[in-house]
């Protein structure tokens, strides 16, 4: 009997919401504050550029509904090695950013249980019972990770819009003077808050990836794709802008709650616990759906014969197990690895590498999107159509140069690290190709 496809179209959008609205935009304002107003025009940017990336993730969505999302994109206008190298950068974006939001839910968590912050080995064991209970439920089932998402993505928008709205009757304009108070050039302090907030819209090709599980691909995909980032964009833009008009800019920098702290200014402690328990549950949320990712993505890969066969395989209940597991191990050793660091910089440290990661995706998934719409314009032989490939072009176009602004602004010592993860995933790459042309029967040497 075939098995049904368990994602529909609100499980999907929730997916999408729930991987972006997490520790970024609940971490971020504190971060955004020595930029001041121009942080917002950071955010409006940083939308614009995540929006064109959405239309041609929609786009490639429909065209190709194959599990891996960017991955199978790249593969199928490039070939088998430019796929590997996006699988495997993307893989390690999705296993940092584990990492990173098992940190982030820990963070925020220490509004109720101090300790967690004050004991790195209290910490520790908190962000992996984190990690490794969204995992087995992840390994139970699709449908009940899918049902952990759309919960979790209801309950944390509850407190981002309280601050998002009813915030602003307490607004401070002052607070965003001046307009760039960092005393360099703007163009600098705006690419700077642009990788800031981008980290924020990771996720938004998170629809795409576990399109064997999505019912109606071609359809629900592109649909949750556009729907799930349009929704985060207003989410972010308004709640942290409501974060910073509340809590004074010097507060704000060295605030490792912003989001509670400002409830906590308008509605005193209770307040405070109210929107700390929302950011905690946001983290969980986006921690869940990332999860779900890193099963999906190494098991695409594998079918088409690029990461062991292991990762292909599926339990009785649909789910890559393996993967998961894998993926939640390799999580566990960089939490160990970096906790010794504290919780914020632990964080700042996987999400610049996860950040970087997803964004060579990004590059080829606008390149891949640019072909395609090439190949449509050279394609048509009349003028009939052509407003639609040209419109196509224009957007993959920005998106492309939107994700090599975004690398640039991470910083030269990120992109060093960033380079050298990627090359080490080359070995790999040689591994499998000469296993799959290795000779039937064993060994052939004469």
């Amino acid at each position: 009997m075939t098995r049904k496809p368990a994602l529909g179209l609100w499980m999907c959008t929730a997916l999408v919401v729930g991987s972006m609205v997490g520790s970024g935009v609940f971490l971020l304002p504190a971060s955004l504050s020595p930029y001041g107003g121009i942080s917002i025009l950071g955010w409006l940017v940083s939308a614009g550029g995540a929006m064109c990336l959405a239309l041609v993730m929609a786009r490639l969505g429909a065209l190709v509904p194959k599990v891996g999302g960017p991955y199978a994109f790249a593969r199928e206008g490039f070939g088998d090695f430019i796929g590997f190298w996006v699988a495997w950068s993307y893989w390690i974006s999705l296993l940092t950013a584990n990492a990173a939001l098992a940190v982030a839910t820990v963070s925020y968590a220490t509004v109720f249980w101090p300790n967690l912050g004050a004991s790195p080995v209290a910490g520790g064991i908190a962000a992996l019972a984190a990690l490794w209970g969204l995992t087995f439920v992840n390994a139970w089932g699709v449908r009940a990770a899918g049902r952990v998402q759309v919960v979790t993505t209801v309950l944390k928008l509850l407190p981002l819009a309280a601050i998002g709205t009813i915030g602003f009757l307490y607004f401070e304009p002052d607070h965003f003077r001046p307009f760039n108070p960092t005393g360099g050039s703007p163009l600098a302090a705006l690419t700077a808050t642009v990788t800031l907030t981008l980290w924020a819209f990771m996720g938004l090709e998170a629809a795409t990836v576990p399109a064997a599980d999505v019912h109606e691909p071609a359809r629900t995909i592109p649909r949750a794709t556009l729907l799930g980032t349009a929704i985060a964009a207003v989410i972010f833009i308004l709640s942290t802008s409501g974060v910073m008009g509340i809590i004074a800019p010097a507060d704000l920098a060295v605030s490792t709650a912003p989001f509670a702290d400002a409830a906590g200014s308008i509605w005193g402690e209770a307040g405070r616990l109210v929107i700390g328990a929302g950011a905690t549950i946001a983290c969980f949320g986006a921690l869940n759906g990332w999860i779900l990712l890193s099963g999906q993505l190494p098991r695409a890969a594998a079918q088409d014969g690029l990461l062991p066969a292991a990762f292909a395989r599926l339990t009785p209940r649909g789910t890559p197990a393996f993967g998961l597991i894998f993926a939640a191990s390799v999580a566990t050793v960089l939490i160990g690895m970096n906790y010794t660091r504290g919780l914020v910089q632990a964080f700042t440290f996987l999400i610049l590498l996860s950040t970087l990661a997803t964004l060579l995706a990004y590059v080829f998934a606008s390149a891949t999107g640019l072909l395609f719409a090439l190949r449509e314009r050279f394609a048509d032989a009349g003028a009939a159509g052509v407003a639609a490939p040209v419109r196509r072009m224009a957007v993959a176009t920005l998106a492309f140069g939107f994700s090599l602004w975004a690398i640039a602004g991470a910083g030269p010592e990120t992109v060093f690290w960033g380079f050298l993860l990627l090359v080490a995933g080359v070995p790999v790459f040689v591994l499998m190709r000469a296993r799959a042309s290795r000779p039937e029967g064993g060994d052939q040497r004469g």
